[in-house]
């Protein structure tokens, strides 16, 4: 009879809060995702670029996902807890009880989300200070930061909000707090989205330049003056209060959050690569770059020296990975184009019901049809006189102008399940390559990209997968957990545990490859002339659009 004492399972929770919905994992020292639950959360949008969440609502999904995971698990096997959320603005009064960010005055809606793009003429306005903070963040603020969302809230809700605001929190920050208690924010959002500095913190001359002076004054209270690197223990770890929400035991290590996009860069650029004869094996990590493709799509490189690329947010110093400089390009609308271009064609309703009548997804169902009409052709190729220019939401990168538009060329009067098929395709083939726009812009700012490592909800998608390969001429890793972003979370937990000595360590023992998709050499000169039409169409939206503003 073996006597030996087998060493318990240590477990660490990752909480993952989307656009759409709020997700928990329970996740072994291995990376490997042993319990799984989601809820949907609610959106509001009261008119054309506003859109609002609920805090109570988003910590109420977060507790309720979490109880599923742990239910049954011992306790003691529980060691840290990690969050990751959405760069959302969430704005509490001076007692932390939620604070209007609407005209409606319903306080319960309370965060103005990422994707919101009301605070349109405050940006032009921080951008024409061409302040020396601009720099950080490709040379142009987004829409989608901070800054310009708390100067919408000043110039538009100062009684009803701005002056009786106790915090504004980003999202990932307030979830930290709303576990521990204690208001520390993470370096990662702080930098990213608000400004900070690793090195300096922040700049009273900004925030005086765009008419925040209140923050200066009050020594930065509001939107915080404590700061700790992602994975860091905060505060005693689990309050009484969160323990009992969440279904675990009180002062279970809580790490300070990321950005969801930055938790599931986290989650795939560590992983190990050897035998899968890749460009970046036995490369360091800055050859890799981590693409997070949901809604929105992230694209993350790391450099061990700061590289300024215009259009593409950063260098932010240890905002993903310690001690390495990140840069962050992305494209606003991805996985929402997709979704808008497929439902929104005449052929949706019989495009819905072949998909349920065959028990597919309706893009599964998609992928299959495109391989029926395609012939003797490669997929790709079906596309060759239908174009889209993919920013139905603005560019963020590398062109940074939210007010580009989408395009499509090559329309007939076609309408049936073919025609949807291919402008699915060609969308696909157009968020591809504006990948392909914003590794370029990289690659010519200094970075040296050899391999993309792929997570989020798109990667699921074997198309998309495959034209990201195809058009970038790069090969393609997908993690072993396709919960990549859960596994980023839960990577924060396991460090703020003390289980590992460092985020690099449970990177590499967490992060695990699943599958590989090499790109097809052979259709390398039609994607090229892809690539060029692609080009084009931006220049024409501008041709027309100076034709149209000429006196």
């Amino acid at each position: 009879m073996d006597s030996t004492k087998q060493t318990p399972v240590k477990y660490y929770v990752g909480i993952d809060v989307g656009s759409a919905s709020v997700r928990a994992a329970l996740v072994d020292g291995f990376g490997t995702v042993v319990a799984h639950a989601d809820q949907p959360i609610r959106i509001w949008e009261p008119q054309p670029d506003h859109y609002e969440q609920s805090s109570a609502d988003i910590w109420a999904a977060c507790c309720s996902v979490t109880k599923k995971v742990v239910c049954g698990v011992d306790a003691r096997q529980i060691r840290g807890v990690g969050f990751d959320a959405t760069c959302s603005l969430v704005v509490v009064d001076k007692q932390f009880q939620p604070l209007t960010v609407n005209c409606e005055g319903q306080n319960y809606r309370n965060i103005i989300m990422w994707m919101d793009h009301r605070a349109v003429s405050q940006v032009e306005r921080i951008n024409a200070t061409q302040h020396r903070v601009l720099s950080y963040v490709g040379g142009v603020m987004s829409v989608e930061m901070q800054p310009p969302k708390l100067l919408w809230i000043k110039e538009n809700l100062q009684e009803s909000c701005w002056e009786k605001a106790g915090y504004f929190f980003d999202l990932p920050d307030f979830l930290s707090w709303k576990a521990t208690g204690v208001t520390a924010r993470s370096l990662c959002t702080v930098v990213c989205k608000w400004t900070y500095t690793s090195d300096g913190g922040w700049d009273d001359s900004f925030w005086r330049a765009i008419g925040l002076e209140d923050l200066v004054n009050d020594k930065y209270e509001k939107i915080g003056n404590h700061v700790l690197s992602p994975g860091e223990s905060v505060g005693k770890g689990l309050t009484p209060e969160a323990a009992k929400d969440l279904g675990l035991p009180e002062g279970i290590a809580v790490a300070a959050s990321l950005i969801d996009a930055h938790a599931g860069g986290l989650g795939v650029i560590g992983a190990e690569v050897k035998g899968h004869n890749l460009p970046c094996e036995n490369q360091p990590i800055t050859s890799r770059v981590a693409m997070i493709c949901g809604t929105s799509s992230c694209h993350m490189g790391v450099s061990e020296t700061p590289i300024f690329v215009p259009g593409v947010w950063g260098p932010y110093f240890s905002a993903m990975v310690p001690g390495l400089w990140l840069n962050e390009g992305g494209q606003s609308a991805t996985g929402k184009l997709i979704d808008h271009v497929v439902r929104g064609h005449v052929a949706f309703p019989e495009l819905q019901s072949k998909a349920a009548a065959s028990a597919h997804s309706i893009y599964t169902y998609l992928n299959s049809h495109l391989d029926l009409i395609k012939k003797s052709l490669p997929v790709g190729f079906l596309t060759v006189d239908l174009h889209v220019w993919p920013d139905f939401h603005g560019n963020r990168s590398p062109l940074t102008d939210l007010t580009l538009k989408g395009m499509v060329v090559g329309l007939t009067l076609s309408r049936g399940l073919d025609e949807l098929a291919l402008i699915y395709l060609a969308t696909i083939q157009a968020i591809a390559l504006g990948t392909r726009h914003i590794l370029e812009t990289m690659e010519a700012a200094g970075h040296r990209i050899s391999t993309l490592f792929l997570c989020g909800g798109l990667s699921k998608n074997p198309l998309f997968v495959q034209m990201h390969a195809d058009i970038t001429g790069k090969p393609v890793v997908l993690s072993k957990e396709v919960e990549s972003v859960l596994v980023g979370a839960a990577i924060l937990g396991a460090c703020a545990s003390g289980d590992f000595a460092s985020i690099q360590e449970a990177m590499a023992k967490m992060g695990k490859i699943g599958r590989v998709v090499q790109p097809n050499r052979e259709h390398k000169r039609f994607y090229d002339k892809k690539y060029e039409v692609f080009l084009k169409l931006v220049e024409h939206q501008r041709e027309y659009r100076t034709i149209m503003n000429s006196s």
